[in-house]
């Protein structure tokens, strides 16, 4: 059975941030667990998340997970617009809630060029820095 669709093409932020991931090298998106993800060909994006930090599992539906780098995921932890995400989170990633406060896109970009650098090919990342 098919994981159910959680999202709407109009759901607020996502028209922003496809418009942002698919501009990365090789960049696609597809749905996996019902939600939006954007790959080349490593997932390094997701729309839409859940925590589980209070043991009851709390939907963030409009945000942005990202893998972190270990270095940064303590300043980012300490932002309240964070959110430790279920089943990911162990992975090294970090949700960013869009409704928590009005979304900088330039912040968007910076989180997806991180995460997409921390999962993409070598080639991949030489065609980002040449762009």
């Amino acid at each position: 059975m098919p994981h159910p669709i959680m999202f709407d093409d109009d759901d607020p932020g996502l028209a922003e941030l496809r418009a942002v991931a698919l501009s990365f090298p090789e960049a696609f998106e597809k749905v996996s667990w019902g939600r939006p993800v954007f790959c080349a060909p490593k997932m390094f994006a997701m729309y839409g998340g859940n925590s589980k930090v209070t043991g009851e599992m709390v939907a963030y539906p409009y945000s942005l997970l990202v893998k972190v780098d270990e270095s940064d995921r303590a300043a980012l932890e300490q932002d309240s617009r964070f959110y430790y995400p279920a089943y990911m989170g162990p992975f090294g990633w970090l949700g960013l809630d869009f409704t928590a406060a009005k979304v900088d896109w330039n912040e968007v970009r910076e989180l997806l060029d991180a995460s997409f650098r921390l999962v993409a090919t070598k080639r991949l990342v030489k065609l980002l820095d040449a762009q």
